[in-house]
């Protein structure tokens, strides 16, 4: 009965009043050699709120002062309007190729700022397009070790990691026509690994929204696989990686607490990534 009253003794309520929190502008902004600077900008959602296609059309921030500036050239960029669904439209800044203002595309080692300014408020963030010092050396395909009976295949990648710990990479697959799409831990570095040859398999990108069952996650004998490696910087690394590493704990009860750490100034979320491309296409055998 002691017993008893004492646990009963520790229990307590707790009532948490969660308030309404200020929407913030979330920045997706990228800039990659050879292309033109995109960026997305749009307000964060209350957690309670119930998605649909309206409440994503509405978060959309329009009419920014959004530019771009590398060496002694900043660029405005122009708001575009690419319609999805009967009045449901996707809006994004980049260039104006029409306009005659001076033109801008990524450059290798070269460093960009991008500035916007909503209102009376300001946000900046700088990126870097690095070298292309990490590339695979050889890529192949393996049969699946559980499955060696069957058309399932693995793709393993040797890297040569170049001498100086700095460099950074993510990967993406595009398997015949669908897009490029991230495994769910898609960014390294080389931390452990510096000056050394790395061999390792590099699992199939997902669509995250539609992830499927590990066990089937193979390429298949006969697909057209482009895998497509990119250098990065180290804010670009740090942003991905929390990112995936905080997605990957939703619902975990055992998973420690994460920040997504993004590279933008004045208390805005998101990040503004440079990428140095490198791709190759194989027919899977």
């Amino acid at each position: 009965m002691l017993l008893l009253l004492a646990f009963t003794s520790c229990e307590k309520d707790i009532d948490f009043d969660l308030l309404e929190a200020e929407p913030l502008p979330v920045i997706d902004g990228r800039i990659e050699q050879g292309e033109y600077p995109v960026v997305v900008l749009t307000k964060s959602l209350n957690y309670f709120n119930v998605l649909d296609l309206s409440l994503l059309a509405g978060s959309f921030i329009r009419n920014a002062e959004v530019s771009i500036m590398t060496d002694s050239i900043e660029v405005r960029l122009k708001e575009f309007e690419q319609p999805l669904l009967p009045g449901i439209s996707f809006y994004y800044y980049s260039v104006d190729t029409t306009g005659g203002a001076p033109l801008m595309k990524g450059e290798y080692r070269k460093t960009y700022r991008l500035n916007i300014r909503l209102g009376d408020k300001r946000y900046e963030s700088v990126t870097t397009i690095p070298a292309l010092n990490i590339v695979p050396d050889s890529v192949w395909f393996e049969k699946a070790p559980l499955n060696p009976d069957t058309l399932k295949r693995i793709m393993m990648v040797r890297i040569s990691d170049p001498p100086g710990i700095g460099n950074y990479f993510r990967y993406k697959t595009k398997v015949n026509q669908e897009p490029f799409y991230p495994f769910e831990n898609s960014v390294f570095s080389d931390e452990v690994t510096d000056g050394k040859i790395i061999t390792g398999r590099f699992p199939r990108g997902f669509d995250p929204n539609q992830p499927p069952n590990m066990d089937e996650n193979y390429f298949i004998q006969g697909d057209t696989v482009t895998l497509q490696v990119s250098n990065i910087d180290k804010a670009t690394y740090t942003f991905w990686n929390t990112w995936e590493f905080s997605r990957q704990s939703i619902g975990n009860p055992f998973s420690q607490p994460n920040k997504v750490i993004g590279n933008v100034s004045g208390g805005a979320l998101g990040a503004f990534c440079g990428y140095a491309h490198w791709y190759r296409t194989f027919v899977v055998r």
